[in-house]
């Protein structure tokens, strides 16, 4: 019998492990991919907007060459800090039930089962994209998810969408020699790119290196080329590659299963903002999965607070 397990074995999910370490909890930490598998799929190449010490967790500091740190910087320090601290952490196992009898949970996974008292969902949102819902999504030209910009060298490419991720793939892949062509919903880049990012992008723009389409939806894909609906009106042009850079969302079907209650317009998920308890006692929410659709809510360095608020609401219940 575990006083925690938790899902989730992403920064906040192993935050949740230390706060509950320091206070002589029983724990499991359970992660369907690989340690911070989220941030292990963000694109080989990102540098984070926040400074390093925003990322930090339980108060292990992370030090970096500059002031904005990389992925590869923030994979070393996140496993840097589960193993020195001997973290209890199954990977590659996925969850597939919780479900509650009494005051105890029991939690199945692809593997085996789990009892605990209390369970922390910290899960995030990178997992699920969202679609763009038109005839051609299908196809294996779309992607969904970017790593490296040299596969996509001497393409045609087609970029959906006007935050960070779409102006990173953007502007990388035209670096590497490929033909960019942003489609974008608004009438401009936004606001939300980081400032040493914007002024870039819209250069480019400007000058011709970046073809951009405002106001404008990508309508169809097809294998050699796609539609584009302007206010101009229908545009086709050729292409290899099309990168849907359109957002993430949490699996809410797995939070309904749990019985969790979800709000009628963005999703957001029920929970006390206090001690993050949701409508189900002992049912606690960690981290970005807490915004729904609303995926510019939460971050690791506003959500580490969480780690010690349940921690704190469950040595208090105890």
């Amino acid at each position: 019998m575990l006083d925690i397990l938790i899902i989730g074995g992403g920064p906040i999910g192993i935050a949740c492990g230390l706060e509950a370490q320091k206070a002589g909890l029983s724990f499991l930490i359970v992660e369907k991919g690989c340690l911070v598998n989220s941030l292990y799929n963000y694109p080989s190449t990102m540098t984070f907007f926040s400074t390093s010490e925003k990322l930090e967790i339980g108060g292990v500091p992370f030090v970096t060459i500059s002031n904005k740190p990389t992925r590869s910087e923030a994979l070393e320090y996140y496993r840097r800090v589960a193993t020195s601290n001997d973290m209890p952490i199954n990977l590659f196992e996925e969850v597939t039930t919780v479900k509650k009898d009494g005051d105890v949970f029991t939690i199945t996974t692809a593997k085996t089962s789990y009892q605990a008292r209390k369970v922390i969902l910290s899960t995030g949102f990178y997992d699920i994209p969202v679609k763009l819902n038109i005839p051609g999504e299908e196809l294996p030209k779309v992607k969904h998810y970017y790593k490296d910009p040299h596969y996509y060298a001497m393409q045609k490419v087609v970029v959906v969408g006007s935050s960070n991720s779409a102006i990173d793939v953007a502007l990388e892949t035209y670096r590497k020699g490929a033909d960019v062509t942003l489609v974008i919903r608004g009438d401009e880049v936004s606001h939300r790119v980081k400032y040493w990012v914007r002024p870039d992008i819209i250069n480019r723009i400007k000058e011709g290196s970046i073809k951009a389409y405002f106001n404008s939806h990508l309508k169809a894909v097809r294998e050699q080329d796609v539609d584009i609906d302007t206010p101009d009106g229908l545009v086709t042009i050729e292409n290899d590659f099309v990168m849907a850079m359109t957002g993430y969302q949490p699996n809410f079907s797995f939070l309904k299963r749990l019985g969790i209650i979800l709000s009628d317009d963005k999703y957001i998920p029920q929970y006390h903002p206090d001690t993050m308890e949701t409508n189900l006692q002992g049912l606690y929410l960690a981290g970005v999965v807490c915004g729904g659709l609303d995926t510019h809510l939460w971050f690791i360095e506003n959500s580490r607070v969480h780690a010690e608020m349940i921690i704190e609401d469950i040595l208090g219940g105890d």
